[in-house]
């Protein structure tokens, strides 16, 4: 096909143009930045439901903690008690069943202290656990700033370029008939009508030519548009 350069360019903007479009199914661009940031938050989510997990898992240790010191009060003041009636009974029977009940004061209460000792190792974790967790989010807070105004910047600059849909009829309209049905119709043979060559492979199925192939590529003239041996699609020398 024969094209003049600045042509060749216009057609190689509507390529790109249509095959980004293609890409996205015509949904609304995202940029780079706004999906770093949106992954980011997405991140920020899932700490934030362990950090909860991390807290809760503390609350409910601690709370239990506090359950063991109430029990143990409680046996205490039953020990002291079984002590000073044993200080004033005298009846065989009555002192035997009071020093049962003693001695089973005191067994759970060592029970409830070896109980007492795992819950301190373990709420020590889990308190080390949920300042990792909070060391986390704030480190995640302060990327997502970061990310926040890196995207406004990207999309603002991203609203400032033209709607694609306009872009391609724009540049459709700079190209003749007759390149325009070329192009369509390689478009169709090969879903890519035309693509960049870099001096060693094809832009648009992305396989290196074999020397040959390269050299008479670069060597064609200027107004013409070589086909990829490959995929067939027309090169546009960058």
């Amino acid at each position: 096909m024969k094209l003049q350069p600045t042509q060749q360019a216009v057609l190689l903007e509507l390529a790109s143009t249509e095959r980004a479009l293609q890409v996205t199914g015509g949904k609304a661009f995202v940029t780079t930045e706004q999906k770093d940031l949106n992954r980011l938050l997405k991140e920020q989510q899932e700490m934030r439901n362990a950090a909860a997990s991390a807290q809760m898992a503390v609350d409910d240790m601690e709370s239990e903690i506090l359950r063991i010191q109430e029990d143990e009060r409680k046996l205490r003041r039953r020990e002291r008690d079984d002590k000073t009636q044993l200080t004033a009974e005298v009846d065989p029977v009555r002192r035997r069943d009071i020093e049962h009940d003693l001695y089973s004061a005191k067994s759970r209460i060592a029970d409830l202290m070896s109980e007492l000792q795992e819950a301190h190792n373990e709420i020590h974790a889990l308190r080390n656990n949920r300042d990792v967790h909070g060391a986390r989010l704030d480190d995640l807070g302060r990327k997502i700033d970061l990310a926040k105004r890196a995207a406004e910047s990207a999309n603002e600059a991203s609203s400032a370029k033209p709607d694609p849909q306009t872009l391609i009829l724009e540049l459709r309209a700079q190209l003749s008939t007759e390149a325009l049905a070329a192009y369509d119709a390689q478009k169709n043979d090969s879903d890519i009508g035309a693509a960049d060559f870099n001096g060693r492979a094809c832009g648009g199925c992305f396989m290196v030519l074999g020397t040959l192939d390269q050299s008479a590529i670069r060597k064609a003239p200027a107004d013409e548009l070589p086909h990829c041996p490959e995929c067939g699609t027309y090169l546009v020398r960058t």
